[in-house]
């Protein structure tokens, strides 16, 4: 397997790893989202900072402005709009609009990156947005704002995907600095507009699930994958976060099985081959 692939590989490593993000938010349910986010990144931030100085690798956090402000902008700025979002939306249509980040990835690696979409890019990509909108549902409401901040963190999460690549100087170990400084901005952020709240001891193993995985190890893969791999396969791919995420729901109870939740895990599954064909 070619370096490239496995970088795709990793990637998708990823979008498998956040499928389980929904599960452990429900799991800490009761936590507050902003102290949720902290505590989770302080996890995935200090592990990977021990992980580095266990390496001699801490000379890696020596990066140029630019790189700080890509990665603790993109992570810290993903998460504050969607939360937002969530304040004001339904999240069921939050989710929808957020979830607009897998087929901007593809779209806006033609113009960034200089990538050539073919059909099947797009064809892939419109078959995963649709099953999506069947998985959520058609929405409703009128909270403009909401919908707005939703599909802004989508966008945010797409441009610091695709820039990425440009920033391929920038060693993926870095991500451990920059989970750690996110980790501080959140409880910044969480004493100043949240009220504090003590986790138990089922949220805490949650929240810690949380910080080696979907908000630890998946960054890592991600960034591998977007920097060295095929960033417009990776972002069709990514429409199987919000079905996974659903059918391990279901799984758990949470949520309930249905032949649309069958029809969109069909759709998304048939963009991702297509997609993936060559």
């Amino acid at each position: 397997m070619t370096g490239p692939k496995r970088a795709t590989l990793a990637g998708a490593g990823a979008i498998a790893i956040w499928s389980t993000l929904a599960l452990l938010s429900r799991e800490a349910a009761g936590v507050p989202p902003i102290e949720l986010t902290a505590l989770a990144f302080t996890i995935s931030g200090s592990a990977g900072l021990v992980w580095l100085a266990m390496r001699g690798r801490l000379r890696v956090l020596r990066q140029p402005p630019l790189a700080w402000a890509h990665g603790v902008g993109g992570l810290a700025g993903y998460h504050a709009l969607y939360f937002a979002a969530l304040a004001r939306a339904p999240a069921a249509v939050a989710n929808l609009l957020n979830y607009a980040w897998p087929l901007l990835i593809v779209l806006l690696s033609a113009p960034i990156l200089g990538m050539r979409l073919r059909a099947h890019h797009l064809a892939g990509g419109a078959l995963g947005a649709l099953g999506c909108v069947l998985l959520i549902g058609p929405a409703g409401g009128g909270a403009w704002l909401g919908y707005v901040l939703a599909f802004g963190a989508g966008l945010t999460w797409a441009l610091y995907s695709v820039l990425a690549r440009r920033m391929a100087g920038v060693p993926t170990e870095a991500l451990a600095g920059f989970c750690a400084a996110v980790a501080v901005l959140c409880w910044v952020l969480h004493l100043l507009v949240e009220p504090p709240a003590a986790p138990g001891p089922r949220a805490l193993v949650a929240a810690g699930l949380m910080g080696l995985g979907p908000v630890g190890a998946a960054f890592f893969l991600w960034d591998r994958g977007m920097k060295q791999g095929d960033p417009r396969l990776l972002g069709t791919l990514a429409y199987a976060t919000p079905v996974a995420s659903t059918l391990l729901l279901v799984l758990g109870g949470f949520a309930p099985a249905s032949s649309v939740l069958l029809m969109a895990a069909a759709l998304v599954a048939l963009g991702g081959l297509i997609a993936a064909r060559t």
